[in-house]
């Protein structure tokens, strides 16, 4: 019989073993956790207080950075805590919630962008159907479907990767539990339900992907056939933000977990960890912001409101 031992708790590699390093790393990644909250949480702000923002694009947009500073806040303050304190040990449980909700808030990430195209193809393709179609309650359901698949497919990964036994290297090479390193470190002969769940995910996100490109040839073709450039401009810049965040999410997602793993894991796989937990929340709020003349104008009301003064 072979003398196993069980993994008790784990240890998450940073990027240096040197405690100075160390350190740096963790105020860094401090400066951008902050800077993915307050732009995140503005958005939230803007879109829930300001009335000319309710509408179906900025309601899937604030559930947009809701999911994302959910998720930064998942590993982030851990890793940061870690740098700071040269600690670098979770226990199973720790692992297992990590695991739990970095997955639920990823796959619900993929549903809300999935909805989000869904709602543009509405707005340029139907657009005398849409306050019909894309009412209220539509858009409840939709945002709730995708926090609960979401919720549900980090539940099934979770309890079918803890029912497994851990043993022999306690080590994850990754600055937060994931799913490749946990099954790499797994003593289970039988790994059938794991991967039944993975395919379920695939299945699911390879839909989400069709679906997505099935509404832009739609809206593409539409748009090119407005007479006049003003209005297929205004037509692409209601678009091209969320093709833009869907894409940068889809690259930074398949560079991680569809590269080909290397044993041991390069600083070039948790680089790309890094570019996948924290770019696309940075950058989300940047892409919708910054050539959005109503996010504009809806900041400029708040500031003036906040201040006492009164628009002219």
């Amino acid at each position: 019989m072979t003398n196993v031992t069980l993994v008790a708790g784990f240890l998450l590699v940073g990027f240096s073993d040197i405690q100075e390093l160390q350190i740096v790393y963790g105020v860094l990644f401090l400066v951008i956790y902050l800077a993915i909250l307050m732009s995140n949480l503005l958005i939230i702000t803007l879109t829930t207080l300001d009335l000319q923002l309710q509408t179906p694009m900025y309601f899937f947009l604030k559930n947009l950075s809701c999911l994302d500073v959910f998720l930064v806040s998942v590993p982030i303050p851990n890793f940061i805590v870690n740098s700071l304190t040269n600690s670098n040990s979770i226990s199973p449980l720790g692992c297992a919630f990590q695991l739990l909700l970095i997955i639920s808030f990823s796959a619900g990430e993929v549903f809300v962008l999935t909805a989000m195209s869904y709602d543009r193809y509405v707005a340029i393709c139907c657009p005398l159907h849409y306050e019909v179609i894309m009412n209220g309650g539509a858009c409840v359901l939709m945002a709730g479907v995708s926090w609960a698949i979401g919720g549900l497919l980090g539940a099934l990964y979770t309890a079918g990767i803890f029912f497994m036994p851990f043993c022999g290297s306690n080590v994850i090479p990754q600055f937060f539990c994931d799913v490749s390193s946990l099954l790499r470190i797994s003593c289970s002969e039988t790994l059938l339900v794991v991967y039944t769940i993975i395919g379920v995910a695939m299945c699911l996100g390879i839909s989400c992907f069709i679906c997505i490109f099935i509404s832009y040839v739609y809206i593409f073709s539409t748009v090119l056939k407005i007479p006049t450039t003003k209005g297929q401009s205004k037509a692409f810049s209601t678009c091209f933000p969320h093709l833009i965040v869907f894409t940068l999410f889809i690259i930074t997602a398949c560079s991680l977990y569809l590269k080909p793993s290397s044993n041991p894991p390069t600083v070039i796989d948790r680089l790309l960890s890094v570019i996948y937990t924290v770019v696309p929340p940075i950058l989300n709020p940047v892409i919708y912001s910054l050539r959005n003349k109503d996010m504009k104008r809806a900041l400029m009301r708040l500031v003036h409101k906040t201040c006492g003064q009164e628009l002219i």
